[in-house]
Order: C-alpha cells, then sequence, then structure tokens
C-alpha cells in the first residue's frame, strides 16, 4: 500500500508539474507587441527634463533593451504632448519636457527623434510617432509656454475648459494646422506610424461648456446639430491627415487609440454590454467605425484598460464586441498595464489578470496584437508577471503583422549575388531593385537543412536593419555549427520576401 501511495503521489506531482509548464496558446509569426513610451510630465521618459542629454540617451536605451528583451516589436513614442515638439520643428516650440524649458534647445549636437528613431530601428522596433493632436496647454500655466506656441499666435483658436486649453476642433486652419504638423514629422524622418491616442474632444466635465458655439454657428451644416458637426470636425481631420500620410509616404501607417466604449447598448443596442460613463462617440465626438469603413486608418488600438470581467466594462466582452466590428484595418488590443498592483479593481492584484487577457486575445483570429499602457509599468515590482509573459505567451520574437492598407508589393525578388568571408564575419550582397523600400533582412538557420523553415521562428537568428543598404555581414558565431541559412527581406508594407538559401560554412570565395 505504502509503494503504491508513493506512485499515485510521484504521477500526481508529474501532472501538477506538467500543468505547470503547460504552454499557452502558439505564438505567432506576426504579432503586434507594442508599448506606448509617454513623455507628458515625464511619465516614461525622459525621467526629468532637466536631465543631460547623454543621461536620457542612457535611459531610453534601457527602455528599448527592456522591451527587447521581452521581444517586444514596437515603440509608441509620444513626440507632441501639448502644442510642443520633441524635436526640432518649424511648427512648435521645443518640448519642456525633453529640455527643461519650453521653447529651449537640447545641449544636443544631433536631432533626438532622428537618433530615437534610429536606435529603435537597431532593435528591430517599429517607431510609431504618437502626436496629441488637441491639447494645446497640459495646465493653466500660461506663463511656462514658450512665446512662439500657438497659444500666443493664435489665441482665437484656443478653448479653456477644465484645467486646460485646448485647440478648437471646429476650426478649418486648426485642422490645416495639425496637418501641416504631421506633414512635417512624415516627411522629415523615417518613421513606421503616425499615432493619435484618445484625445479628440475632451472628456466631459460636469457643469462645464466647451464652448465652441461661434465656429459652430459659422461652419456647421444647416441640417447639422451641434454633436454630429462635432463629430464631422474629428472625421474631418482624420480623413485629412490620412491623405497627408500617404502622399508623402503611402507605407507609413495611420494609427489610433480610441477610449474602448464605442456606446454603450443603454443608448444604442449596436453599443457593447457595458455601463461606461463616458464615451469615445457621445462624449469624445470620435467614430472609430467609420474610420474603419472608410479606410482612413491602418489599425486600432482601442484601449480596454479593465480587467476581464469588470462588471461595468468587461475587458473580455468589449475585445469580443471590437472583433466583431472591425474592418478595411488591423485590429490591436490596447492594455491597462499600469493597473497591476495599482487599482481598487482586485483582480489586478492576481499575476495572471494581464497574461489572461494576452491569451483570450491571441485566441481571437480577428486581433492580431496588442499594446501595454505605459512603458515605466513593468520595470519593477511586476518580475512575476513579466516572467510570466516572457515564459508562456513572448517566449518567441514575432514581427509586426503586415500592413492591412498596403501599397503597390515589389515584384521583382532579392538576388544573392555575392559574399566575402572576413576573420569573424561574412559580407553579403545582394540585388535589391528598390533598396531604400526594403527595411530588414532576415536571416534564418538551423543545423539540419531539410528542416529549414522560415515560419518557425524559433530558426530566426538575427533582424538586420537595412537603412537603404543591399550589403550586410553576418557574424560566423551566429551560424556556427548550422548546416542551412535563408535569407528574406521584410519590405516596409511589413510584407515578408520568398527565402534565398544560402551555404556559407560550405563555400569560400
Amino acid at each position: 500500500m505504502r509503494s503504491i501511495g508513493t506512485l499515485l503521489l510521484a504521477f500526481v506531482l508529474l501532472f501538477s508539474s506538467c500543468k505547470v509548464l503547460k504552454p499557452g496558446l502558439p505564438s505567432p509569426k506576426t504579432e503586434f507587441r507594442g508599448v506606448w513610451i509617454a513623455t507628458v510630465v515625464n511619465i516614461d521618459w525622459p525621467a526629468r527634463g532637466t536631465d543631460s542629454w547623454e543621461k536620457q540617451k542612457k535611459d531610453y536605451l534601457n527602455l528599448l533593451k527592456f522591451y527587447k528583451d521581452l521581444n517586444f516589436n514596437t515603440v509608441i513614442v509620444q513626440i507632441r504632448t501639448a502644442g510642443d515638439a520633441l524635436y526640432p520643428s518649424d511648427l512648435a516650440p521645443w518640448s519642456r519636457f525633453l529640455t527643461g524649458k519650453e521653447g529651449e534647445a537640447p545641449a544636443a549636437d544631433e536631432d533626438p527623434l532622428k537618433w530615437m528613431i534610429a536606435r529603435a530601428h537597431e532593435y528591430g522596433f517599429e517607431f510609431h510617432a504618437w502626436l496629441n493632436p488637441y491639447r494645446a496647454t497640459f495646465d493653466l500655466k500660461t506663463e511656462v509656454l514658450a512665446q512662439d506656441h500657438d497659444y500666443f499666435l493664435h489665441p482665437d483658436w484656443m478653448i479653456k475648459y477644465g484645467k486646460k486649453y485646448y485647440y478648437n476642433p471646429g476650426l478649418p486652419e486648426v485642422r490645416q494646422k495639425l496637418v501641416e504638423v504631421i506633414a512635417e514629422v512624415t516627411a522629415r524622418y523615417d518613421i513606421d506610424a503616425i499615432h493619435f491616442d484618445d484625445y479628440f474632444y475632451p472628456y466631459r466635465i460636469q457643469g462645464e461648456n466647451f464652448d465652441d458655439q461661434q465656429s459652430f454657428e459659422a461652419y456647421a451644416d444647416p441640417n447639422q446639430d451641434l454633436e454630429d458637426w462635432r463629430r464631422s470636425n474629428v472625421d474631418s481631420l482624420i480623413a485629412q491627415a490620412h491623405r497627408s500620410i500617404k502622399s508623402h509616404k503611402p507605407w507609413v501607417q495611420f494609427g489610433i487609440s480610441p477610449f474602448g466604449v464605442w456606446k454603450n447598448n443603454s443608448t444604442d443596442p449596436n453599443g457593447s454590454d457595458t455601463r461606461a460613463g463616458q464615451t469615445t462617440f457621445e462624449d469624445l465626438y470620435a467614430d472609430p467605425l467609420v474610420w474603419m469603413e472608410k479606410g482612413w486608418i491602418d489599425y486600432l488600438i482601442p484601449q480596454l484598460y479593465w480587467s476581464m470581467d469588470l462588471e461595468v466594462a468587461s475587458h473580455r466582452k468589449l475585445v469580443n464586441w471590437w472583433s466583431a466590428k472591425v474592418k478595411h484595418t488591423n485590429l490591436y488590443i490596447g492594455n491597462g498595464a499600469y493597473k497591476i498592483r495599482n487599482n481598487s479593481d482586485k483582480a489586478w492584484k492576481r499575476k495572471k489578470e494581464l497574461p489572461k487577457q494576452l491569451e483570450f486575445a491571441r485566441s481571437l483570429p480577428e486581433v492580431q496584437g496588442n499594446a501595454f499602457f505605459s512603458a515605466k509599468s513593468l520595470l519593477s515590482g511586476k518580475e512575476d508577471v513579466v516572467k510570466h509573459i516572457q515564459k508562456r505567451l513572448y517566449q518567441k520574437t514575432a514581427l509586426t503583422p503586415a500592413s492591412h492598407q498596403k501599397g503597390e508589393l515589389l515584384n521583382a525578388q532579392p538576388e544573392f549575388l555575392s559574399q566575402k568571408e572576413a576573420s569573424n564575419f561574412y559580407q553579403l550582397s545582394f540585388e535589391l531593385h528598390a533598396p531604400d523600400q526594403y527595411q530588414y533582412a532576415l536571416v534564418y538557420a538551423t543545423r539540419k537543412p531539410e528542416q529549414l523553415d522560415t515560419t518557425d521562428m524559433n530558426q530566426l537568428i538575427a533582424k538586420i536593419h537595412l537603412n537603404g543598404r543591399s550589403v550586410f555581414n553576418l557574424g560566423k558565431k551566429l551560424i556556427a555549427k548550422k548546416g542551412a541559412i535563408a535569407v528574406t527581406f521584410l519590405d516596409r508594407y511589413r510584407t515578408e520576401t520568398k527565402s534565398i538559401v544560402l551555404h556559407l560554412n560550405e563555400t569560400r570565395i
């Protein structure tokens, strides 16, 4: 009996250990894994505007390394917070969140944004330039604003609401200015996307009036009420921004991250089974369903920052709702990592709340990835959550999904030209018929040639940013004892070419 009991105990322990080690859903080859890096009031980066540029660079690289080690592939970096710029601009003053004083240039011998984009690309990240369109000031302390801020240049554009000033979305000249800002960034920088957050018309403040009556009377159509007119203003900005981006660089994506509840079904049967206090349609005057229908956006990341089964706004129900509504665009889910052990909802005390959300998103074919708000949320005190995500969900790297709105794809397949051998690397040369349209070279390798498989991300050994080059070096240590090597290329629409099989360990030139 004792031996039988021992065997039973061993079986139970074995079964339990297998259950613990059971892998999650299969890790897909393409999956959006993004993180927002908020710069407003130095939420994530830089730690202080008064820090030296060298210190700020070090902190930025630390963020990249942390998320690179977690196999993320996209950073969404806030480059305009409130009528300012974290880059040299002809249209806005330098941000005080970068330099310590608004309008004062950083003590750097390089363009900060150009440097940030280049480093992100070297780490294998897409760089999405996040702009807040309508927020003009962060507070009422207008004395800290530079004299070339729009608050002073165009006071007629400003509406005071609560403790901030906002650009008036109803003015055509405001929309034109914002489109010019977008065009400046798109044309000057090697970005992968322009990104808007959830701030359109401001969140409603009880007892306060957003005073745009004069512009409503001047610009509304005769058959429009105030609410429809406001939504049409936001729609106009989205349509104009989309046209501007694609006219400069058609491969640059346009993504938006709206508040997660479109409407409650108590006011519209097409809405979600939620009881949100405000909604993106009725309070922020934004209608993502129209933007998708019109093909104005490349991706949508609704902010679903609630726990899986929260009664008033269930993450599960909302993911299902957006999955049923998505069309003509990629759908990713925004997750509130900042709430982990920092919220009255007890679900966020559990280490598996966020992983459950990721698993649920992955189980739905309409959802192609996730983004976390915000970057600092996982940096400390969440090691168990990070470990769980790393081992169960993000154990392999993943490519970003191909753009839904693809441009004219390149028809010519790259060709291998030659190799040169040095002491510790091979220099590989290819014929790329439009080198500036290929962003990365991907190198896959395995011991047994018959097992070479470019769908297996375990075989991906290098992701090399090309920056217009058709020649790159491949370290010998990476391919030591590999019997087969294949190279593919990712174009700017995130489409991967057919593989080119090489035999570097056998051939000498």
